[in-house]
């Protein structure tokens, strides 16, 4: 699924974690709701969820947010510091 789901437009990207107790956490970011639509409904990413809901996962949840704010900042380079 990673490779697919660059494939569709709109895509931003995406990330997983793995906490400590082996819970696990993916955060796919698109540009519109139109494109998340489209990673929805695509039907290879349909049929690998159901299979992993069915087979692999003991839960399963999902939450489509907005950004509410957000901030970014980028630290300057100190000097002599590597970077």
């Amino acid at each position: 699924m990673n490779e697919l789901v660059r494939t569709i437009p709109g895509y931003v990207s995406h990330k997983g974690f793995v906490a400590a107790d082996g819970e696990q956490v993916t955060i796919v970011e698109f540009e519109s709701k139109q494109a998340l639509d489209q990673w929805r409904i695509h039907t290879e990413h349909r049929l690998a969820k159901r299979r992993a809901i069915e087979t692999l996962f003991r839960e399963y949840k999902f939450q489509i947010c907005n950004v509410l704010r957000e901030r970014a900042w980028t630290a300057r380079a100190k000097p002599g510091a590597r970077e």
